[in-house]
């Protein structure tokens, strides 16, 4: 995925949190989720030419739209939220293995079900989406489980229905939730509450990064979890770290506006854990079983929740909203 901008070109004086919201909604979301689509159907296409699960072609596509999920991810709301669409291209954490268990028991049975897209798409969420579908192109078990034409048509089947589930979130987004974030009428009632929103968008990102990027492998000094971090079987889990903190940079910075004392703040914050993270060397946090691994991806831990308190404790405040409940309370 293109790397989205690290800075806003913003209006020389305060913006009304209308204008804000306008642009964020308008340089970040909007082409967030547009990349999202459109490298969602480039993966579609590279699965329908090469479904086996060694090809280069293939899981450069599936790692291309993978990232570009993981940027657009922290809007987890309005369209995102329809039909579970979010849990449909990523449930995870899968604490209780519900995704090799649900792809096994297709491949077991061949299910036929699979070759209709609209009836795939009433199949358990464990079975479909980005992570679904790193099992079937990098675990060594299921990638070589069943038949041969069975796997690369369930490939398939989670290919199209990635494709289809990413661009109904775009034309959802372009063609009706973009001029709710412009300007509040039904869903929003006020500009204070699309800022509150994009702020609890900011914070949930953090927070992802915080409690299960790095805490679900992190586990506790005593009974580390190196098994627990995200997408380990195709190598990805410290690279989503990045992805997300240069994908969350522009969104802080913007809502901070003209306010370059913060600006300055946040600039400095998401730096420091930019360096940590990519002086780590270890893609799929396999250091967090030896002490001295394990300080480094702590102290870039510590980064992150430094930059949840600049953002909850200062930023906040300064825009006049609190972040509120946000999807994952309550898991």
């Amino acid at each position: 995925m293109r790397a989205l901008a690290l800075t806003l070109t913003l209006a020389a004086a305060p913006a009304a949190a209308s204008e804000l919201s306008s642009t964020i909604t308008g340089q970040l979301i909007l082409p967030a989720f547009q990349e999202l689509a459109a490298d969602s159907k480039a993966l579609n296409k590279a699965a329908a030419k090469d479904c086996h699960p060694q090809s280069e072609t293939l899981r450069a596509a599936y790692g291309d739209a993978f990232e570009a999920w993981v940027a657009a991810s922290s809007y987890r709301f309005g369209p995102t939220e329809t039909d579970s669409r979010a849990f449909a291209l990523a449930f995870w954490p899968d604490s209780r293995s519900k995704t090799p268990k649900a792809l096994a028991n297709l491949i077991r049975s061949e299910d036929p079900g699979i070759a209709d897209p609209a009836k795939f798409s009433s199949y358990s969420i464990a079975a479909r989406g980005f992570y679904a579908l790193e099992y079937l192109l990098f675990d060594p078990q299921l990638s070589t489980e069943g038949s041969d034409k069975y796997r690369c048509a369930l490939t398939r089947a989670i290919s199209t229905d990635i494709a289809s589930t990413t661009q109904y979130i775009k034309m959802d987004w372009e063609q009706n939730y973009a001029a709710e974030m412009r300007s509040p009428a039904n869903r929003y009632q006020s500009d204070a509450e699309i800022i509150q929103e994009l702020l609890k968008a900011l914070t949930t990102g953090l927070q992802v990064l915080d409690d299960m990027r790095l805490g679900r492998p992190l586990g506790t000094f005593d009974r580390p979890r190196p098994n627990r971090a995200e997408a380990r079987r195709s190598g990805r889990s410290l690279h989503h770290v990045l992805v997300s903190l240069n994908a969350l940079e522009p969104l802080a910075l913007a809502l901070a506006d003209n306010h370059t004392d913060l600006q300055a703040k946040i600039t400095a914050g998401f730096a420091k854990a930019r360096e940590k993270a990519e002086s780590l060397n270890d893609p799929v946090f396999a250091g967090v079983a030896d002490p001295a691994s394990r300080f480094r991806i702590e102290s870039l831990q510590q980064e992150i929740k430094d930059l949840r308190r600049l953002v909850t404790g200062e930023l906040g405040p300064t825009l006049g909203v609190e972040a509120g409940f946000n999807a994952l309370d309550g898991d």
